[in-house]
């Protein structure tokens, strides 16, 4: 079995058209099954969250969160999306419903929300450490105003607590707080035993993501080895993604993602059907 579990249909909206061109390349790539997990940003429903929880204010940061958040965000309903992706479903194609729902504080209104739909697996992926999107590249130089050991403490108590939310079924991409190629000078050790822990706790996945491989500066699957060595050491499953956000993306690079997850022993991934995980052997 071979999936690509996180990807992205924003760019183009829900188009038969432009959906076609992710399952045409996953064909082409060998795919077995993809999953859509759209961003939350993506849905009016989440809209008070962002503007709650962000920051938002006159300082540099402020002005271009509060921009982003003008730019084709909260588009579409929850029940919009559902509707796409049964339409999908019984024209047969091989899709799942997913969604990726950024670190809010506030995890019991995140919980409301998501009892609205049915999805196949929920997706929780840290962006935003202090209400500041950390991976937006116009805005890198915040990275120079902070210590990198207090940002591995801020993004490792994200993690924990949206493990202990008890939501979510799969950590986005971990530990891809490399992406600007800031590498820490410091043992990190503590940090990744204690989002291993967090995972392996809440009875969660790790998704193994090639975004970062071709979509960032790091160039390198997330999470990044030292991490997949501690998933290991836990026993945390894995599901394998690209993270496309474009047709041409989808599946880009999963061939690697299978070779880097048998390389640390991995022979399964999960399969999720309405919540409920079933282990395929990785082929």
């Amino acid at each position: 079995m071979r999936i690509d579990y996180h990807m992205h249909f924003e760019y183009g909206g829900y188009d038969l058209g432009w959906v076609q061109g992710f399952f045409d390349h996953a064909g082409k790539r060998g795919i077995d099954e993809i999953g859509i997990s759209e961003h939350t940003h993506g849905f009016s429903e989440f809209k008070d969250l962002y503007y709650a929880e962000l920051v938002l204010d006159e300082s540099p940061v402020g002005q271009f969160q509060n921009k982003w958040l003008t730019k084709n965000k909260f588009r579409y309903s929850l029940q919009d999306y559902q509707q796409f992706m049964q339409q999908l479903k019984g024209k047969g194609y091989p899709v799942k419903t997913g969604i990726e729902v950024c670190n809010f504080q506030n995890q019991d209104r995140v919980r409301e929300i998501l009892s609205q739909v049915q999805f196949d697996y929920i997706i929780g992926s840290i962006h935003f450490l202090q209400g500041w999107g950390y991976d937006f590249a116009d805005i890198q130089f915040v990275w120079d105003q902070y210590k990198l050991q207090d940002m591995y403490e801020w993004y490792t108590a994200e993690a924990e607590a949206l493990c202990a939310a008890r939501i979510y079924d799969i950590l986005g991409h971990p530990f891809n707080i490399r992406l600007f190629k800031k590498f820490p000078e410091f043992d990190v050790q503590p940090y990744l035993e204690r989002v291993a822990a967090a995972v392996k706790q809440a009875g969660m996945a790790i998704d193994i993501n090639t975004g970062t491989l071709y979509r960032y500066p790091v160039q390198e699957i997330s999470p990044y080895p030292e991490f997949m060595k501690m998933a290991r050491k836990y026993d945390l499953p894995i599901i394998l993604s690209s993270d496309a956000h474009r047709p041409e993306d989808c599946g880009r690079y999963i061939d690697m993602a299978v070779e880097y997850a048998k390389s640390f022993g991995y022979d399964e991934l999960l399969v999720f059907t309405n919540r409920q995980a079933a282990a395929h052997k990785i082929s």
